[in-house]
C-alpha cells in the first residue's frame, strides 16, 4: 500500500480526500500546516508521494516543496491549487513539483494521476542504464541529474524524465500526445496540453543557448517536437 503525506486545511476535504484515498488502496497521512507536514517528512516513515495544497495558514506548499527538494528528496509532488493560472503552474514545476491539478477536480483524475507518478517513481529505480549523452549533455542515469558542458543542471523531477525521453529517442519526432501517453496518464486525458508547453519552454531555458532559436530541443510544426543530435 503506497503511503501518502497530504497537506491541506480544508477539514472537509481532508475527510473526503482520506476517505475516497483510502478505498482506493492508498494510506493517507494528513496535516494542516507546513511546520505539520515538516515535521512528518522527518519522521522515519518514507512517504511514495506528496499532495502540497498551495495556500496554507502558515505558509505555501510550494515552500515545503522546496524544502524537499534540497534535502535532495525526489519524491513525486502535486500540487493541489484554486489557481488555474499559468504563473502558479510556472511556481510549481520550477520549485520542483510533478504535476499540479486545480480544485475542484474529480477523484478518478487525481487517483490517475497518483498512480502516474507512481509508476514513473517506481520505473525509474529500476533503470539499468547508466548514462545517456548527446553532444555536450550528458545525463546520470544513476544519480538522476543532468549536466551541461560539465555543470550540472537544475531540473524538477519533470523535466529530467522529459529530457531522458528526448534522448532516448534522439532524431525522431514525437507528437505531443505520444510524449503525454508516456510520461503522464496512459492515454493523455488527465493533463492539460498546456503544462507540456510549460516543461518544453522552461527545459530550452535551460539547455539552449538561444531558447527562442533552439538548435537542440526543436518544435515540428504540426507534430510535435523532436531532438537533435
Amino acid at each position: 500500500m503506497n503511503k501518502l503525506l497530504l497537506l491541506e486545511d480544508d477539514r472537509s476535504l481532508i475527510d473526503g480526500l482520506c476517505y475516497s484515498l483510502g478505498k482506493s488502496g492508498f494510506s493517507v497521512k494528513a496535516v494542516r500546516t507546513v511546520k505539520e507536514a515538516k515535521a512528518a517528512l522527518t519522521e522515519q516513515d518514507a512517504y511514495d508521494l506528496l499532495l502540497l495544497d498551495v495556500t496554507l495558514p502558515d505558509g505555501s506548499g510550494f515552500e515545503v516543496c522546496e524544502w524537499v527538494r534540497k534535502k535532495g528528496n525526489m519524491v513525486p509532488i502535486i500540487f493541489l491549487t484554486a489557481a488555474d493560472e499559468e504563473t502558479s503552474i510556472i511556481r510549481g514545476l520550477d520549485c520542483g513539483g510533478d504535476d499540479y491539478i486545480t480544485k475542484p477536480f474529480r477523484l478518478s483524475e487525481l487517483c490517475s494521476r497518483i498512480r502516474a507518478l507512481l509508476r514513473r517513481s517506481g520505473m525509474a529505480k529500476k533503470e539499468t542504464e547508466e548514462q545517456l549523452c548527446s553532444g555536450s549533455l550528458r545525463i546520470d542515469l544513476i544519480g538522476h541529474r543532468a549536466y551541461l558542458e560539465g555543470r550540472p543542471l537544475e531540473l524538477t523531477g519533470s523535466e529530467y524524465r522529459l529530457l531522458c525521453l528526448f534522448l532516448r529517442n534522439a532524431d525522431k519526432v514525437l507528437t505531443r500526445s505520444m510524449i503525454l501517453d508516456i510520461l503522464w496518464d496512459g492515454n493523455g486525458n488527465f493533463v492539460d496540453d498546456n503544462t507540456l508547453s510549460v516543461y518544453i519552454r522552461r527545459l530550452r531555458e535551460k539547455i539552449e543557448e538561444e531558447p527562442s532559436n533552439p538548435k537542440r530541443l526543436l518544435t515540428v510544426r504540426g507534430l510535435g517536437y523532436q531532438w537533435k543530435e
